[in-house]
């Protein structure tokens, strides 16, 4: 693969961010670390894969063409997050880069997309009465990352800055990446995100016996994520099993020495197939009970991923604004309250599946 088969601009140089005592850059301020200095607790939105299928989304289309052929349906996906009290909502952009829009012969169209989805949500947010931020959200690219791959890390900060510039023209507050499985990829949207000049969050998916679907624990998240030299507002968790795995692992980023915000995404119970559909069992009752603990366990901006829905979400907010805060929660209380684990390990112990050994030139951590 190649910057010329996906039709990618060429690098721009790095811009201007604050340079910290630590010598790692970090983004000026803006409206996410304006609330994170003022608040105990965010909360974030819930799915969007879910609610677009109830809004009539079929199985194989690209969720990013509604961004411009059903912008009615995107501003209700927005409006029912902000409508429900969640103070950051991610726009309609998971899938929006290069590589994910060329199965769908749309790779020509990277910024034109990303541009809409922001501007839509930016105009939901301006329009609430109150601060709410915009998250450009950014997916994996859906390629494996060289030496395992053929994705170079060149091509793939070119993927991402190029999405991250559709974003920002489109006036989000903050990018999102989301879902990612190896640090590597998430090294490539750090440096693309310090191209653009652009404020971030990172989330990765703990699927695998509490690791990524390439060995990463929670604790080497902490670790390799401290060395990047662009550093994000925040950091965490989304999607993966339960979400009594996703609160694991957030126990996992506390233990482990995170200094940064934490982000709890955890999906609204467990999926379950039923009359040709998949359904996720967690009920608003469990998801208020989930962002309570995941207050607890020590998340800051806390949300929901597959499943959750408005409905969810105002339970979460009525729970995280009336319940106490409490000691952090032990295993047993977490899965008494949400179910048990996926796993009897979350990594962390040497057990599960291990990270693939780091060969060819070296990259950025």
């Amino acid at each position: 693969m190649t910057m010329q088969d996906l039709h990618l601009p060429s690098a721009a140089p790095y811009a201007t961010a604050d340079l910290d005592l630590t010598g790692a850059f970090r983004p000026m301020t803006n409206a996410l670390s304006k609330l994170l200095e003022t608040r105990d607790w965010l909360m974030a939105d819930g799915a969007t894969g879910t609610n677009l299928f109830n809004m009539g989304l079929m199985s194989g289309d690209a969720p990013e063409m509604w961004n411009v052929e059903e912008t009615a349906k995107i501003t209700a996906l927005y409006k029912g997050a902000a409508d429900a009290g969640s103070d950051i909502f991610l726009t309609n952009s998971f899938g929006g880069n290069a590589s994910r829009l060329k199965l769908h012969n749309a790779q020509d169209r990277v910024h034109e997309l990303n541009k809409a989805a922001a501007e839509l949500g930016r105009a939901v947010a301006d329009q609430s009465g109150r601060t709410i931020v915009v998250a450009g959200s950014v997916g994996p690219t859906g390629e494996i990352m060289s030496p395992m791959g053929s994705l170079t890390h060149e091509i793939a900060v070119e993927m991402f800055h190029e999405q991250a510039e559709g974003l920002k023209a489109g006036g989000v507050d903050v990018l999102w990446v989301e879902t990612i499985s190896a640090v590597e990829e998430l090294a490539a949207a750090a440096e693309a995100f310090a191209l653009a000049d652009m404020p971030w969050c990172g989330t990765m998916s703990f699927d695998t016996a509490g690791r990524t679907m390439m060995g990463i624990t929670s604790a080497e998240m902490v670790k390799r994520l401290g060395k990047l030299s662009y550093q994000p507002l925040a950091f965490g968790a989304n999607c993966g099993v339960g979400a009594s795995d996703l609160l694991r692992t957030v126990l996992g980023f506390s233990e482990a020495g995170a200094t940064l915000p934490i982000i709890a995404k955890g999906n609204a119970g467990i999926p379950k197939y039923h009359d040709g559909h998949i359904h996720y069992d967690g009920t608003p009752a469990l998801m208020a009970d989930y962002a309570v603990l995941a207050r607890d366990c020590g998340a800051t901006i806390i949300g929901g991923c597959c499943g959750t829905t408005p409905e969810h979400l105002v339970a979460m907010r009525e729970a995280l604004q009336t319940r106490p805060k409490s000691a952090p929660p032990s295993l047993d209380t977490i899965t008494d309250a949400l179910g048990g684990f996926s796993s009897a390990s979350d990594g962390t112990d040497g057990a599960g599946p291990v990270a693939s050994p780091r060969r060819g030139r070296r990259r950025k951590p």
